[in-house]
């Protein structure tokens, strides 16, 4: 079964509307720049009431000190950080230590060679980005899935311009465990669309169900 993230969660409601359908994680983004940005105080609160729930709580940082990852952790109740920046093995390993939890590296995709990269990172998962020379995510766009193959030594989560239409393609591509989406499911920047969540997660289960066929 492939598993769901729903990024560029804003506020409780859209939470909530991942969990209904089942969310493996959803993603706030702790990054001033992205209009996706999610304010402390609507993360704490998120954390707070999810805390008990079955997804992954996760915390999106690009470049943050790792005081204020710990901090940021520890407040909003995170279970995960996606590490979306240029943060190195050894940062890696310690927001994981000090946090207790578990990381997620981010790579944007340009060609194989993006790839071999993430050999020295000892995470619970690799998030596969579309390439951007100035964004860190989000940018709607997707990248070539025959890059990534089918085979896995870490768990692969793939993001990148994934959407209702195109995320079934994606995961007969490359079998991922699991797949991200964030502009792909909204009305606007920040805000889901609950039509589109709804089919997202019904795309992802047709595309499980083509694969055990």
């Amino acid at each position: 079964m492939t598993r769901v993230k729903v990024c560029g969660i804003t506020n409780l409601d859209d939470a909530q509307l991942a969990v209904e359908h089942g969310a493996w994680a959803i993603g706030l983004i702790f990054h001033e720049p992205s209009p996706r940005a999610c304010a402390l105080p609507d993360a704490e609160e998120i954390g707070r009431r999810l805390k008990r729930a079955a997804p992954e709580v996760t915390g999106v940082f690009v470049n943050r000190p790792l005081d204020e990852v710990v901090a940021i952790a520890e407040a909003c109740s995170l279970s995960m950080l996606q590490l979306h920046g240029d943060e190195g093995p050894a940062y890696c390993d310690e927001a994981a230590r000090r946090t207790g939890c578990r990381v997620m590296k981010a790579v944007q995709i340009r060609d194989k060679s993006s790839l071999t990269g993430l050999r020295a990172f000892h995470v619970g998962f690799h998030l596969l980005d579309a390439h951007h020379p100035d964004l860190r995510g989000g940018t709607g766009a997707s990248f070539d899935w025959d890059l990534v193959g089918t085979r896995h030594r870490v768990p692969v989560v793939l993001s990148g311009g994934l959407t209702p239409e195109n995320v079934g393609d994606g995961i007969a591509a490359t079998r991922p465990f699991a797949v991200d989406t964030a502009s792909g499911t909204e009305a606007e920047p920040g805000r889901k669309d609950p039509v589109r969540v709804e089919a997202f997660f019904s795309a992802v289960a047709r595309a499980d169900e083509r694969e055990a066929a």
